[in-house]
C-alpha cells in the first residue's frame, strides 16, 4: 500500500473497516485508537472521521467481528487522552496569548471566552463531542481560556463516556433492529 492509498484508507476508514479487520485482525484496535486520539488531540486534524467511525465499529461489534468491551475501553481512553493533549496545547499557547500584545487579538473577546468557559465550559466540552470539527477545537479553546484542569477533566471524561458508549451502542441497537426486521 503506497502513501496515498494509506491516507485514503485513514480518511475513509469507516468505509474500509471490514477489509481492515480481515487484513489486520486485532491491530485494528490500535488503528482506531490512533485515529480517535489524533482527531481529538491534534487541533490540526479535525477532518479525521469520528462519529461515523464509532458507529461503523459498533456495527462490527454487533456482528461479533469486534469486541465491544475492548473497543469501548480503548476509544474512551483515546478520546480522553486526545482531548487532554489538546487542552494542554491550548493552555501553553494561551499563556502567550494573554501575555503578548497581538494586534489581531481582541483581548475583550478573550476575556469573554474565559468567562464563558468558566460558566458554560463543562456543557461545551460534553456537547462538542457530538459535533464534528467543534469536537477538535473545544478542548483547545478550554486550554486557551484557562478553564481549570480538574473541571475540564471531569467533563472530558464524562463526554468521552457518553460519546463512545452512545454511538457504539446506537450502532449495535440499529444492527440488531435491522436483523430482527429481516427475520
Amino acid at each position: 500500500m503506497d502513501f496515498m492509498q494509506f491516507i485514503d484508507v485513514i480518511l475513509h476508514v469507516d468505509k474500509s473497516l471490514g477489509f481492515l479487520i480481515k487484513e489486520y485482525g486485532t491491530l485494528i484496535y490500535m488503528v482506531l485508537f490512533l485515529i480517535v486520539f489524533c482527531e481529538t488531540g491534534l487541533v490540526v486534524l479535525p477532518f479525521l472521521p469520528g462519529d461515523t467511525l464509532l458507529f461503523v465499529a459498533g456495527a462490527f461489534c454487533a456482528t461479533g467481528e469486534m469486541n465491544i468491551w475492548v473497543l469501548i475501553g480503548l476509544l474512551i481512553i483515546a478520546a480522553t487522552t486526545g482531548n487532554t493533549l489538546n487542552y494542554w496545547i491550548g493552555s501553553l499557547i494561551g499563556h502567550k496569548v494573554y501575555t503578548h500584545d497581538y494586534r489581531w487579538l481582541d483581548k475583550a473577546a478573550l476575556q469573554k471566552t474565559h468567562a464563558f468557559y468558566e460558566h458554560h465550559g463543562g456543557k461545551t466540552i460534553i456537547l462538542s463531542r457530538f459535533v464534528p470539527i467543534v469536537r477538535t477545537f473545544a478542548p483547545f479553546v478550554a486550554g486557551v481560556s484557562e478553564m481549570t484542569f480538574s473541571k475540564f477533566q471531569f467533563f472530558n471524561i464524562t463526554g468521552a463516556l457518553l460519546w463512545v458508549v452512545g454511538l457504539v451502542t446506537a450502532a449495535i441497537s440499529s444492527a440488531i433492529s435491522r436483523s430482527s426486521a429481516i427475520i
